[in-house]
């Protein structure tokens, strides 16, 4: 019963910085999941799962503002890299991807709290590349390819609708494409079915919630309190490996 209780939470709560900021679902909810879930695999599939679907419910309401081609290059890439990396999670054993899951998340506080306002990248195609393959590796291995990808989204696109449409369609076809890679590999478990039926209803209170939000909430602060989370949980992640 806690256990659902906690994954209802965490699926509110990772739902709500998705739909505010437009990343950092994985990144808020794998932080409870490795330890919810029979193993670490299990764990970055139910995560894609229901971030497919507060995704899903952004793409649908903002359609309008996408625009393919500032997707296909960045897109592509992940979705190679991502299959590559998810073979990693499916021989690796669940304390070496703790560690790394742990010190991916300190490394992306430390970066978003100190480092992102300072650099600026523009939209060329090795920054395509290169974004899109880190964002693989780490969607393939954590469930967290938010922060490479949210880079490039932020230099290419001029409306924060346009940004936010953008970004969610990337990561709704790259967790679902990494769904299938991952029941490929045999981490789509019963149990993995019914925790993502279990959290259907926190992701949906969770982005109604956000979107409420969106419109009077201090989005600098939110993210500073997000990075400090992270750091937290991922100093919390390494040293209980």
């Amino acid at each position: 019963m806690q256990g659902i209780i906690l994954l209802m939470v965490m699926s509110i709560g990772a739902a709500f910085v998705q739909r505010v900021s437009g990343f950092g679902f994985g990144i808020f909810i794998m932080t409870a999941l490795p330890y919810l879930m029979p193993s670490y695999g299990e764990a970055t599939t139910l995560s894609g799962l229901l971030a497919s679907l507060t995704s899903f419910i952004i793409v649908s309401r903002h359609y309008k503002y996408l625009h393919w081609r500032k997707l296909s290059v960045i897109l592509t890439t992940f979705l190679i890299v991502s299959f590559f990396a998810i073979q990693f999670v499916a021989k690796a054993g669940d304390g070496v991807l703790k560690v790394c899951l742990g010190i991916i998340l300190i490394l992306a506080s430390i970066w978003f709290l100190f480092l992102a306002g300072k650099v600026r990248l523009r939209p060329t195609l090795p920054a395509q590349l290169g974004l899109g393959g880190i964002s693989g590796v780490m969607g393939g291995l954590f469930g967290m390819q938010g922060p490479p990808a949210v880079l490039y989204f932020v230099e290419t696109t001029t409306t924060k609708e346009e940004y936010l449409v953008t970004a969610q369609m990337y990561f709704l076809v790259g967790n679902m494409c990494m769904t299938v890679y991952r029941a490929y590999y045999g981490l789509l478990t019963p149990t993995v079915v019914h925790s993502w039926l279990l959290g259907i209803a926190g992701v949906i209170i969770g982005t109604y919630l956000g979107a409420m939000a969106f419109r009077h909430l201090s989005l600098p602060l939110l993210r500073k309190i997000i990075y400090v989370y992270m750091a937290i949980s991922g100093g919390i992640c390494l040293f209980s490996s």
